[in-house]
């Protein structure tokens, strides 16, 4: 189940991730090296738990965001591959607790980690991993770097708690569900992309360009995947189409939806979403009332908002393989709606 969301100018050529990728490409295969390495462990529960999801086939945008970000301007340390691969474990971590706190039981199309091994050994191999993370930040030796990616830890955790208090309650607003997602998703990317500049020593401008590019991107993205909940398939997910519905998360989508509605339609979105009624029935009536009100074309619309301004962004920065690369990775986010 599911509908197809038109882009308004829709591009004769798909953008895609693959330049990044190929740029990336002998870096990431050491990142690779290194996330395999640090997530070994005496303890045996510990490298099962972690290559689980590490090894589920993830796209590892946010490292190749650190390695781009650092090349583009000229660094030639290894610094970067240590930050990328921190990058990763702390994603990793947040996707393992997350699993937890959602109760989720499909991860990339793979059964989650606590459905195999249980929500304590989960969250105790996420904590692994951001120690993990935070080692290899320190061997880096930018203090600079540190701040940043700490920062970010402390502000996706209050994201999480943020997200927490709103749970079930339609009357969340835009800007409440914005605060959630620019904690949740926004900050790992804008410090994945700032960290490069910094370990590069790039001047204060450039390091803030990469940062406003990481947020604003962030942002697109979480609010695509929002689109591709109610609207995209399992395989596009690598969950069940309508987990955030069943699960009573409150997504700009229904945030719309609810806004827009009659006095009927916000007394079924209160009964399906704060009473717990998000059966297939119901999932049918939301989706319907999501259509109804423009709650995916405007999610897309806000999306792609936040994607101008994450290529504005990067307007200064001189012409490079890794600027258009970076600038590609914007429409292929934005574009898994098409």
């Amino acid at each position: 189940m599911g509908v197809v969301i038109p882009l308004e100018d829709n591009k004769n050529k798909q953008a895609s991730v693959k330049p990044l990728v190929d740029l990336t490409l002998p870096d990431m295969e050491r990142v690779n090296q290194l996330i395999l390495s640090k997530a070994g462990s005496d303890v045996q529960m510990i490298p099962e738990v972690a290559n689980h999801l590490i090894s589920s086939g993830g796209k590892r945008l946010r490292p190749m965001l650190t390695l781009a970000a650092a090349a583009m301007f000229g660094y030639e340390g290894d610094g970067h591959i240590k930050l990328a691969t921190s990058v990763e474990f702390m994603h990793t971590a947040t996707l393992l607790h997350d699993d937890v706190v959602d109760e989720s039981d499909l991860r990339r199309g793979k059964s989650t980690a606590r459905t195999i091994w249980g929500n304590q050994a989960s969250v105790l191999v996420g904590d692994f991993l951001l120690g993990q993370a935070f080692r290899m930040m320190v061997d880096v030796g930018s203090l600079e770097a540190l701040d940043v990616l700490s920062t970010a830890a402390s502000v996706i955790a209050e994201g999480e708690v943020l997200q927490l208090s709103v749970a079930k309650n339609m009357e969340t607003t835009e800007d409440d569900y914005l605060q959630v997602i620019r904690a949740k998703t926004a900050a790992l990317f804008a410090a994945a992309a700032e960290v490069g500049p910094i370990v590069a020593g790039a001047a204060k401008a450039d390091r803030n360009a990469l940062k406003s590019y990481g947020t604003n991107l962030g942002l697109a993205f979480q609010l695509v995947d929002d689109v591709l909940d109610y609207g995209g398939s399992s395989s596009e997910l690598g969950k069940n189409v309508g987990d955030d519905f069943r699960e009573g998360k409150i997504t700009l989508p229904v945030i719309l939806s609810y806004r827009r509605g009659t006095p009927e339609d916000r007394a079924f979105w209160r009964e399906a979403i704060e009473g717990g009624a998000s059966d297939q029935a119901n999932l049918e009536k939301a989706l319907s009332l999501i259509r109804r009100y423009g709650g995916l074309t405007d999610t897309i619309a806000r999306a792609k908002h936040y994607g101008t301004i994450a290529r504005d962004a990067l307007a200064p920065l001189p012409a490079s393989p890794w600027k258009s690369a970076m600038i590609e990775v914007i429409d292929f986010c934005i574009d898994r709606v098409s």
